[in-house]
């Protein structure tokens, strides 16, 4: 099963685990990294400003600036990577509770990413929600939400606004980057964009592009929230009536593509939940569980930032961006060390997939470890298969 996200669950934990290896309490940090005079450029051709970065970092940097590893998260993700939020505060409509962060168990003292020994840094990345500008911030040419006047973003964008924060770290290179999913896309893209920059990759449940059947299912989960009658072509933010059934089925969706059948035999199976009527009501577990998780994700993300990042997703193609559509030609660029972690049951970014990026790095002359994880947990394993994950990294990145 795939745990709560941990990021914005309920917790009835007022404190932190009393333990040498926690992180504790952390605070997330937010700084400018663009401004009117000087704007961030886009791929799109594009600008924006301002722009303010949300992150967290954990451990120390060392004298020689040499010891910084950055993750980088996934789709719904943010920069609480580990530890306990000091504070439950409220972005827009998103009340952000005081909890652990969605890697806990692998960041921190003595964990597979050992805080007494690196220096970790975290950040939410553009058109997201928490923290970092996106959709629902102000625009300053308006006074208004930006809504779908927010520009396009893209992979691409995100790893240069990552590099930008760690200019502004003053961090020239990094020891690892570490990401799963949509993180791991930029961790590959950082391998690629900035080779120089990057001591190691470590690439978690994700390939250079997404599938022809990841795009399809991204495509219905933007029709059900731009056709929802409260989306108001993305101008809801004042209207008090948001776009949740739209994002609500967009996640279900979505959520269906992170398990995989092995785990929701196991899970669910058939079973009928007691005392349910028949009809069309939830009666199924699998309903019932999948209308969880729709329910309790607009509760804490927004529609419009969910549209942005699933077109960035959509668009990235590391063979095409780098190599002329030539995944060996592109993988001739990396000078890094590179992990590639495929999970036996993701079908959102299948094992064979991975397996064809690992062998396009050795057909270019480069040095690729790649493992493949036997799990029944889908393309959720890199986030549920912590022990494994964390043996993985732990041995790699020493």
């Amino acid at each position: 099963m795939r745990p709560q996200p941990a990021q914005y669950a309920r917790s009835s934990k007022d404190d932190p685990p009393d333990s040498p290896t926690s992180v504790g309490w952390t605070e997330a940090q937010r700084v400018q990294l663009a401004s009117a005079e000087a704007p961030f450029a886009l791929e799109s051709g594009a600008s924006i400003a301002p722009v303010v970065v949300e992150y967290e970092t954990y451990g120390r940097l060392s004298p020689a600036r040499d010891n910084a590893v950055l993750i980088v998260h996934a789709l719904s993700g943010d920069a609480h990577v580990a530890g306990w939020d000091r504070h439950a505060r409220q972005t827009g409509r998103l009340y952000r509770l005081k909890h652990p962060g969605w890697w806990d168990a692998v960041v921190g003292p003595s964990k597979p990413i050992d805080t007494n020994r690196y220096f970790v840094v975290c950040s939410n990345f553009l058109g997201s929600c928490y923290g970092t500008t996106g959709p629902a911030d102000i625009d300053p040419a308006t006074g208004k939400p930006w809504g779908l006047r927010f520009p396009i973003v893209t992979v691409g964008d995100w790893v240069r606004l990552q590099a930008r924060l760690l200019d502004h770290l003053s961090i020239e290179r990094v020891r690892a980057v570490v990401g799963g999913s949509l993180g791991g896309q930029q961790a590959l893209e950082w391998a690629l964009a900035f080779p120089d920059r990057v001591e190691r990759a470590i690439v978690l449940a994700a390939s250079p592009r997404l599938s022809a059947q990841g795009l399809a299912f991204n495509a219905v989960g933007r029709h059900a929230i731009m056709n929802d009658p409260n989306f108001n072509g993305g101008d809801y933010y004042a209207s008090g009536r948001s776009p949740d059934v739209g994002l609500a089925v967009a996640r279900m969706m979505a959520h269906i593509t992170y398990l995989s059948e092995e785990g929701m035999h196991r899970r669910f199976g058939r079973r009928r939940r007691p005392g349910t009527d028949s009809g069309f009501h939830p009666e199924f577990e699998i309903e019932s569980y999948l209308n969880y998780q729709g329910q309790t994700f607009v509760e804490r993300f927004d529609a419009n930032s969910y549209l942005y990042i699933t077109r960035a997703m959509d668009y990235y193609d590391a063979a095409a961006r780098w190599g002329g559509g030539d995944l060996v030609e592109a993988c001739r660029r990396i000078t890094s060390r590179v992990m590639v972690v495929s999970f036996s049951s993701d079908w959102l970014y299948p094992p064979a997939h991975c397996r064809e990026f690992a062998l396009a790095m050795c057909r270019a002359g480069k040095t690729v470890t790649y493992v493949n994880v036997p799990s029944a947990y889908g393309h959720d394993s890199f986030l549920v298969e912590t022990d494994a994950v964390g043996r993985l990294i732990s041995a790699f990145l020493r």
